[in-house]
């Protein structure tokens, strides 16, 4: 009996502080930041490239990170009120919709860096026949921060998963 207060006394602990990581943590304005910093790097690397617009996967992922960046730095300034005011959200509702919104932009963006990797790399083998070095190797930067944004994209949309069924 007592055992099953205790462990009831930690999960509604859990829910009242949040998971570190989840929305309006300190850790979950952190991994925000770190999405909007890294889809930016990536959409300017890729932008620098005048010839991205020849390539379908290039596009996709120009597009990809456009969506990313407004969807995390308006989620990077929620967590930073919660975090300021000390109230982190808890409303399922507001959670579902966030939870799945990362699911969704989570999966766009792997497609995205897989797609401009692998177009990338196929470029790279025709000896730059069709991509020089100089634009070939930011191509292959901007697809490196696309995928460092999908993993932080991950852990927020795992995290705020893991709160959800507790709100």
């Amino acid at each position: 009996m007592r055992a099953v207060q205790s462990a009831e006394n930690f999960q509604n602990k859990m829910a009242m502080e949040g998971v570190p990581g989840s929305l309006g943590t300190s850790v979950g304005f952190s991994l925000r930041i770190g999405q909007t910093l890294f889809s930016s790097a990536s959409l300017l690397f890729m932008s620098l490239g005048v010839e991205f617009y020849s390539y379908s996967a290039f596009c996709y992922l120009v597009t990809t990170m456009g969506l990313v960046i407004p969807w995390s730095c308006t989620l990077a300034v929620l967590d930073g009120y919660s975090v300021v005011v000390k109230c982190p959200v808890h409303q399922p509702g507001i959670l579902f919709i966030i939870a799945a919104g990362d699911w969704v932009l989570s999966v766009l963006t792997l497609a995205a860096a897989c797609s401009t990797a692998s177009v990338v790399d196929l470029l790279f083998q025709t000896s730059g026949s069709f991509c020089t070095p100089k634009c070939c190797g930011r191509y292959q930067l901007s697809a490196a921060m696309a995928f460092l944004t999908w993993f932080l994209s991950l852990a927020s949309a795992l995290l705020n998963l893991w709160l959800l069924p507790s709100s």
